[in-house]
């Protein structure tokens, strides 16, 4: 498994192009289309997983979808963020067509193309439709889990509720990497000290 990271121009949100021989799957979408069909490299694109609704993530996804030609996969949750800018922060962003979408639950298993088995997670805290996808052993996060971090609290449907719950949650998922939505990946012994510090704050 080969991953690519591309920073957007959209407050640097991370996209990821995740390749196994011929076939890869995308994470997030805040990315230029050009700079992600050039990381692509000619492979099948398997699927789009979105993170979560805000704008950053979210930006190019339905160009990404159309382009490819295939399905996006995201927690049913970020429709109401998608569909509003006051709710995922983009100006004039807004998504009002969702037949590219499928909606995947807490627990879902993915398998798209040959090579791709990837179990979702509900992650809520930073905001309540975030998922995390763990592919191998990377867990795609997007703003729930930075290096260094955790998600902002304090936005449309966040919740340091929740995210204290889904601190406790991530702790029981085999990962040993983490790719979060901005800035750079993180190591599962550096996110044990990480997520310990968080619990700590939360539960005060």
């Amino acid at each position: 498994m080969q991953t690519k990271r591309i920073v957007s121009n959209h407050l640097e949100s991370n996209t990821y192009v995740i390749g196994i021989a011929d076939e890869c799957v995308i994470v997030d979408a805040g990315a230029e289309i050009g700079d992600v069909i050039k990381a692509v490299e000619g492979k099948r694109v398997v699927g789009i997983l979105l993170t979560h609704g805000h704008f950053d993530h979210a930006f190019n996804i339905l160009e990404y979808a159309a382009y490819f030609s295939c399905k996006i996969y995201a927690s049913k949750k970020a429709e109401i963020n998608l569909r509003d800018p006051n709710k995922n922060y983009g100006k004039n962003f807004a998504i009002s067509d969702f037949k590219d979408f499928v909606w995947v639950d807490d627990g879902s298993v993915l398998s798209l193309g040959k090579y791709f088995n990837i179990s979702c997670y509900a992650m809520p805290g930073h905001s309540a439709c975030s998922m995390g996808y763990l592919i191998g052993t990377t867990l795609f996060a997007g703003d729930f889990l930075f290096k260094q971090g955790v998600g902002r609290m304090d936005l449309y449907d966040s919740s340091k509720q929740s995210m204290f719950s889904s601190l406790q949650k991530v702790k029981t998922i085999p990962f040993e990497i983490v790719a979060s939505g901005h800035g750079e990946i993180s190591t599962a012994a550096e996110q044990k000290r990480n997520i310990e510090i968080f619990i700590k704050f939360l539960s005060r």
